[in-house]
């Protein structure tokens, strides 16, 4: 079997943080962890800002009960987090991730963030000197184990409670490769989700500039596209 998904470890005592958890994408993978019974921390440049997200998210339908969904300021969410999602926005993405080195030091961090740049005729891929937005993390949390991964997940799917299911591929990219089933049994933990290698951070730049042509597609055929790889 190409894909075993029998063989990932457990995740579901880890604690994910999410920092960027007050924006779209960030709120609908924390809604979608939380339903899956992890524990979430929200984080936000604002503590309560946070606090206000967490507590919105944890009033939706399908949380467990007793799910634990906290806000805090982000570098309190850095520090009581196993794994972390960098999920702000490309313009504060350096920023950021810089501000949170130390408290980020030895901690998983998933970037899935996309430089985009918009304008007349839609949305295209920015130029990144380091490569990639996780290249950029990468470079800056230097001893943190990071990867890219839910860079294509629709943020309208994840936020909706009477979504189910979410049927697509997660590509996971990073030089850590003890990192990739971490990472995939945190996708598995949302029905329909696989995370599936795509090689190392230099290949990420191809996945973040990628989400261009999914919003094009969206747009023309009013959908919510994702990603499946065949013949796994």
């Amino acid at each position: 079997m190409a894909y075993d998904a029998t063989t990932l470890p457990d995740v579901s005592g880890l604690t994910v943080g999410i920092i960027g958890g007050t924006g779209d994408q960030g709120r609908g993978l924390a809604y979608r962890f939380a339903r899956a019974g992890n524990t979430v921390l929200i984080g936000s440049r604002s503590a309560e800002r946070a606090a206000q997200s967490a507590a919105e998210i944890a009033g939706l339908p399908g949380m467990p009960a007793g799910v634990d969904v906290t806000g805090a300021a982000n570098d309190e969410v850095a520090r009581r987090s196993d794994v972390v999602v960098i999920a702000v926005p490309w313009d504060g993405h350096a920023a950021t991730v810089a501000a949170l080195a130390e408290p980020l030091a030895g901690k998983i961090v998933v970037d899935c963030v996309n430089p985009l740049g918009f304008d007349k005729q839609g949305p295209y891929a920015l130029t990144v000197a380091e490569g990639s937005a996780v290249q950029q993390a990468a470079g800056l949390l230097p001893d943190s184990r990071v990867c890219a991964a839910f860079n294509h997940v629709s943020a309208p799917l994840l936020a909706d409670p009477e979504v189910d299911r979410i049927e697509l591929d997660v590509l996971i990219c990073t030089e850590d490769r003890e990192l990739v089933d971490v990472v995939a049994a945190l996708a598995a933990r949302i029905p329909g989700m696989r995370g599936i290698y795509a090689g190392r951070l230099r290949n990420a730049h191809q996945i973040e500039a990628f989400t261009a042509n999914l919003i094009a597609i969206n747009k023309r055929y009013k959908a919510h596209a994702g990603i499946r790889v065949t013949d796994l």
